[in-house]
């Protein structure tokens, strides 16, 4: 069997797919029309926008086929992303490292393939733009040059949705600023207001009408103020249930996204995966922000790692503290298990490639990923495991406002 590919710099193509934050399971609008335009210029049948992780191809949005994942030793991207300009098979039946894949021996039978790999601005090559068909095909230099042009706006527009995410976390932000403002400002204008008061009747007893009159514009002024605290607070609390009705991310949001994403994994293997949150805490706003990319890692290996059969059970909690929530994240599995000193290497970030259950290709940076973005969000982890005893991966992650 062909080794799979390996990129020299591939940590930090991991991490640039990272910065990314991408929410795999809501791409596809985004970039349907580029999908289409790129089959159309191509005229090829199918063309497929596909992401590249630790162990998956994510296909975030196609034309012609529909599919969401494969194994990435699977893919023929893999080997997109590790040349500069293109990948080209002008055959698939006739290559040693594809003939037998599951998409040229059944239904759509492909055999034409052409990729381009999707470049960042730092040359990293996150997934590739390809298109494919059931028969042999020849694409003139002149679809080649649109077809970078298309992958190039792929990449552009990956970048703008990165920015408008930024945007709309510093918008939260501001939003929770104001309304910290807004309760500070209130019991101070309360007492000024309250005080305003006691001189003003104080005043009204000794007749001094000076004193009175300016009592009085001091209560008129900070009445003004503590009705616009009040109307900032009441704005607040319009447009957070507005955002909490459409957008806000939550365990149960949380555990939606990684059955969607990864039962067809474990499926595929035929291993079973549940996954489970806690009642109490499920329907709490909790930040988003590299969660995917952490479980997702977590949840791969464990299928990775599970032989048919098999259970990976994830269960999702969130403990409400006085200063800030900790997000609970525990990844177990019946697999292999691992011993101290593989536990040691996680833990340092020194993981090391190895085989899976299934003879699964073994790129060994998934975890050492993993344990970056946690450290990033000022996270920790904990490994539970002995050899042939399954494991238990624990992450606390701090939601801090």
């Amino acid at each position: 069997m062909p080794i799979p590919p390996l990129p020299e710099n591939e940590m930090d193509r991991l991490l640039s797919l990272s910065a990314f934050d991408i929410d795999f399971t809501e791409q596809k609008d985004c970039f349907k029309d580029l999908a289409k335009l790129a089959a159309k210029v191509a005229g090829t049948e199918i063309s497929l926008v596909n992401l590249i992780d630790s162990f998956t191809q994510w296909s975030i949005s196609g034309h012609g086929l529909e599919i969401e994942q494969m194994p990435r030793e699977d893919s023929v991207c893999q080997y997109t992303i590790i040349n500069d300009e293109f990948f080209e098979v002008e055959d698939l039946r006739n290559d040693e490292r594809f003939k037998d894949k599951f998409y040229v021996t059944e239904e759509p039978k492909l055999r034409y393939y052409y990729g381009i790999p999707l470049k960042t601005k730092d040359n990293h090559h996150i997934g590739a733009l390809c298109v494919l068909d059931k028969n042999v095909r020849e694409l003139s230099p002149e679809k080649v040059e649109l077809l970078k042009i298309i992958a190039n706006e792929i990449v552009s527009r990956l970048n703008d949705l990165k920015v408008i995410d930024n945007l709309k976390t510093k918008l939260l932000e501001v939003r929770e600023t104001q309304k910290k403002v807004a309760h500070d400002i209130r019991g101070p204008l309360s007492g000024i207001i309250g005080l305003a008061q006691l001189i003003a009747e104080q005043g009204e007893g000794n007749q001094i009408d000076e004193v009175l009159e300016f009592m009085q514009l001091i209560n008129k002024s900070g009445r003004s103020i503590l009705d616009l605290a009040d109307e900032i607070l009441s704005a607040d609390k319009k447009e957070h249930t507005a955002a909490a009705t459409n957008n806000e991310f939550t365990l149960l949001v949380f555990k939606d996204k990684l059955e969607r994403l990864f039962i067809p994994q474990a499926r595929n293997k035929g291993v079973r995966l549940t996954v489970s949150t806690s009642a109490a805490s499920e329907q709490i706003p909790l930040s988003k922000n590299k969660l995917l990319q952490i479980s997702g890692n977590l949840i791969s290996n464990a299928i990775k790692f599970t032989p048919p059969g098999g259970h990976v059970a994830v269960e999702l909690n969130l403990e409400v503290g006085e200063a800030y929530n900790t997000l609970q994240i525990k990844v177990k599995d019946t697999g292999t298990g691992i011993d101290e000193k593989g536990i040691s290497e996680i833990l340092k970030g020194d993981a090391k490639s190895t085989e899976g259950t299934a003879k699964e290709a073994g790129f060994g940076f998934g975890l050492a990923l993993v344990k970056h973005l946690i450290d990033t969000l000022n996270g920790s982890m904990n490994i539970y495991s002995k050899p042939n005893e399954g494991s238990i991966f624990e992450v606390r992650l701090p939601q801090i406002q």
